[in-house]
């Protein structure tokens, strides 16, 4: 090496003061001997939306607003959306449209949803004192009516209402409000909730016992119930109305029960023993809750008409028991109509109590539905399949509108065969049922 510090020309080292060495090139991977480093996956790029003609775009905007579109087909109808004026708004329009295909669902709840979340709960845990078998259609309707006066408005308590119903073989009606009909309720379940030891409702017996009537109907009751009334009635009978009931169906549970009613009586048996006075005739007990229970789906009937409601038939096993107890009636009803000269003909001979006579087959399809023998010369008399003369097949609700009163015996839509003056004499047997 010079002194100067370059280097010379056989040395290897840097000259003093020289320009820097340049490194030698780096060895390759592949002679290292190491594992060659693996690429990663490629990451492929977002597909741009297909390119659609206008045309093409504007015919899948009816398919888009039904959600019918792949997702390729609706990228490119939203991406477009985005900047065609004309198309955005018929997009609008079609999803506006497609909103009214999907109507609201109904608030009104089903009328069966109480019978149901009680049945359910009962299964899971049986109450301690259960509501009888007889008396739960009352305790079903009269919990139906309470929903039905819950969702009505104040001005639709004085909304007119006609009860109708048949006195011998013609019709006659009563003009009232749905606070009227309450009122009506309240006035005749009273007689069931005398029967059980309870208070009268509002001294309407003791009204009509100042009008000269030791044993009003309930009719008489109603009319002197209105009349006690300062004012007409409104909505503020709906609460001793739903006080009274549930007042009947506790007592009704401790009366089967065994427990000692408020009357004094006592034991399962009371429910056969106890009977509700309706004026002229009595009913047991557990038919007379049956009865209650009719009639109190009948007017709540009459009150959805007048406030245009939606209001179902009871549930199938209590609409039976209804119709099992009319057609129980019907020849206690023939005899009285016999009595009045109204039956078609006379009965040639009386059959003895316990023995056959002639019979009518009413059939009652449908709902609640079945086969009843009515006999027809006796109200003691049994049916007999061998001595039947006539049959009668109808609806299960018709046959209870007829009961009510609601149709004559000449509208009402009868599958007949047999002895025709028989049929007529059943189906008039049937309305006279009927009452205010």
């Amino acid at each position: 090496m010079h002194e100067d510090g370059h280097e010379d020309a056989g040395g290897t080292g840097p000259l003093p003061g020289g320009p820097p060495r340049i490194p030698p090139p780096r060895a390759s991977v592949e002679d290292t001997g190491l594992p060659l480093p693996v690429p990663g996956p490629a990451v492929a790029p977002e597909p741009a939306p297909p390119v659609l003609e206008h045309r093409v775009l504007k015919s899948l905007l009816g398919a888009w607003a039904l959600a019918a579109c792949s997702a390729d087909e609706t990228n490119a109808v939203e991406d477009h959306l985005g900047h065609c004026g004309p198309c955005a708004e018929e997009a609008l329009r079609l999803r506006g449209a497609v909103g009214l295909l999907h109507p609201a669902e109904s608030l009104d709840l089903d009328p069966t949803l109480r019978t149901r979340v009680l049945t359910s709960c009962l299964d899971r845990r049986p109450p301690r004192i259960p509501v009888p078998e007889w008396a739960a259609p009352y305790d079903a309707e009269t919990a139906r009516l309470d929903a039905l006066l819950q969702d009505i408005g104040g001005s639709e308590w004085h909304a007119p209402v006609r009860l109708r119903w048949f006195e011998g073989d013609g019709p006659v009606s009563r003009r009232t409000t749905v606070a009227g009909v309450i009122a009506h309720l309240l006035s005749v379940d009273g007689l069931v909730a005398v029967a059980l030891g309870l208070d009268d409702p509002v001294g309407v017996a003791g009204a009509a016992r100042a009008e000269g009537v030791e044993r009003p109907t309930p009719q008489e009751r109603t009319e002197a119930y209105w009349r006690s009334s300062r004012v007409p009635p409104t909505r503020s009978v709906r609460g001793p109305w739903r006080e009274q009931s549930h007042s009947i169906v506790r007592s009704v549970s401790f009366v089967e029960e065994g427990a000692p009613a408020a009357g004094g009586v006592a034991g399962g048996e009371a429910s056969g023993r106890l009977t509700v006075a309706y004026g002229g005739f009595e009913l047991p007990l557990s038919d007379s809750m049956l009865d209650r229970a009719f009639e109190c789906w009948v007017h709540a009937g009459d009150i959805a008409d007048a406030v245009d409601y939606p209001y179902e038939p009871p549930a199938p096993r209590h609409l039976h028991r209804m119709i099992d107890l009319a057609a129980r009636m019907l020849p206690v009803s023939l005899a009285e109509r016999r009595r009045a000269g109204l039956s078609s003909r006379s009965v040639r001979h009386l059959v003895t109590a316990g023995a056959p006579g002639r019979s009518l087959r009413l059939e009652i399809e449908g709902s609640g539905g079945g086969e009843w023998l009515i006999p027809l010369d006796s109200p003691g008399a049994v049916g007999s399949a061998d001595h039947e003369v006539a049959h009668v097949a109808l609806d299960g609700v018709e046959f209870c509108r007829l009961a009510a009163g609601h149709v004559s015996p000449e509208e009402a839509a009868a599958g007949q065969d047999g002895d025709r003056d028989v049929i007529r004499d059943v189906l008039s047997a049937a309305a006279s049922l009927s009452r205010m």
